[in-house]
C-alpha cells in the first residue's frame, strides 16, 4: 500500500522532540499521514520554536506550559516517549494519570525495558518498545519494534505504519532490540566515519578538502542508491566492482588483511555491551 493509499494515522503525541523524537516527527510531517495532529513537546523554548513551523505540528514549550506532557499524552491515540532515559520513570508517573484506556505508549528510549513502562502504567495502555535510526528524517530509517505481550494485532499495525513513514520496520523480540541498536541504532556513525577516513585518505592524495569530500562522499551516496535499486547482494557489487588483479582487488586485500569482520563484530559487541549497561542502571 503507497502512503497515497494508506489510511491516515491518529493524533499522535511525540513527548521529547529532541534528536530522535524530532527525526520521526519530521518524518511523519513529510509522509502526509499525520492527520489527525502532532503535538510535540520540549524543555526549551528555543527547539519548541524551531518545530512551530511543521504543518500539522503543535509544539509546546514545556517552560512556559509546565503541563504540557500530560495535556499532550491525554489527547494522543499514539505516545511517543523521546525523553532520555533516566527521565523515562518521572514522565510515565507524570501522564499516566492522563492516558485514555487504549492508549497506545511507544518507547524511543534505549535501555529502558517494557516492563518498567508496563509498571507504571497499568494493564490498560499498550506499550511497545523502538529503536529507530536517525535516517528516519529523510524517510530512510531501520526502525526495530518490539511489542510487549497482549498487544492487539490492530495496535501493533498502527505503530508499525507510523514508524513506516520514515522508512523500514523490522519486527523482533525484546530480547534483540539491544542488539538490533548496536546494527542499524548506531550503524549511520559508522558509516560516517567511514565517510570521514576515505575523505582524509583523499585530501592526502592532493586533493583539496571540497574535491575529497565530494569525491567520498558521493560514492557512498552512489553506492548505496545502487545497492538498493539493482537488488543484488552486497558481496556480488563488490566482485563487479574487482576486477581481477586489478586497483580494487589490491585495495580490497588490504582492508580484508585488516580483519574488519573482526573489528565490526567487536564493536557491536562493544556497543551491546554498553546497553545492557545502561538497562541495569
Amino acid at each position: 500500500m503507497s502512503a497515497a493509499e494508506s489510511p491516515a494515522l491518529p493524533p499522535i503525541a511525540i513527548l521529547g522532540a529532541g534528536s530522535m523524537g524530532g527525526a520521526i516527527l519530521h518524518g511523519l510531517v513529510g509522509s502526509g499521514l499525520a492527520a489527525g495532529g502532532i503535538v510535540a513537546t520540549n524543555r526549551t523554548p528555543a527547539k519548541a520554536v524551531s518545530l512551530a513551523h511543521l504543518a500539522g505540528v503543535t509544539s509546546v514549550d514545556l517552560a512556559s506550559h509546565p503541563e504540557g506532557n500530560r495535556d499532550a499524552a491525554a489527547s494522543a491515540r499514539i505516545v511517543l516517549v523521546g525523553v532520555k532515559p533516566a527521565m523515562v520513570p518521572d514522565l510515565l508517573r507524570e501522564i499516566a494519570p492522563a492516558l485514555r484506556p487504549g492508549t497506545i505508549v511507544v518507547s524511543l528510549a534505549a535501555g529502558v525495558t517494557i516492563e518498567t513502562f508496563t509498571s507504571i502504567l497499568g494493564p490498560d495502555v499498550a506499550v511497545l518498545r523502538s529503536m529507530p535510526n536517525t535516517p528516519a528524517i529523510v524517510g530512510e530509517a531501520v526502525t526495530g519494534l518490539a511489542p510487549a505481550p497482549g498487544v492487539s494485532t490492530e495496535d501493533r499495525q498502527l505503530v508499525r505504519r507510523l514508524f513506516e513513514t520514515c522508512g523500514v520496520v523490522v519486527e523482533v523480540g525484546e530480547d534483540q532490540i539491544d542488539a538490533l541498536s548496536t546494527i542499524s541504532g548506531s550503524g549511520p556513525a559508522y558509516v560516517f566515519l567511514l565517510v570521514e577516513e576515505l575523505t582524509k585518505a583523499a585530501v592526502g592524495k592532493g586533493f583539496t578538502d571540497a574535491e575529497a569530500r565530494i569525491m567520498a562522499e558521493q560514492t557512498f551516496i552512489g553506492a548505496a542508491a545502487l545497492l538498493q535499486a539493482s537488488g543484488e547482494d552486497p558481496a556480488e557489487l563488490r566482485r563487479r566492482v574487482t576486477s581481477p588483479k586489478g586497483t580494487t582487488e589490491r585495495a580490497i586485500a588490504v582492508l580484508q588483511d585488516a580483519h574488519l569482520d573482526v573489528v565490526f563484530a567487536e564493536a557491536t559487541d562493544a556497543a551491546l555491551a554498553r546497553a545492557r549497561e545502561l538497562a541495569a542502571g
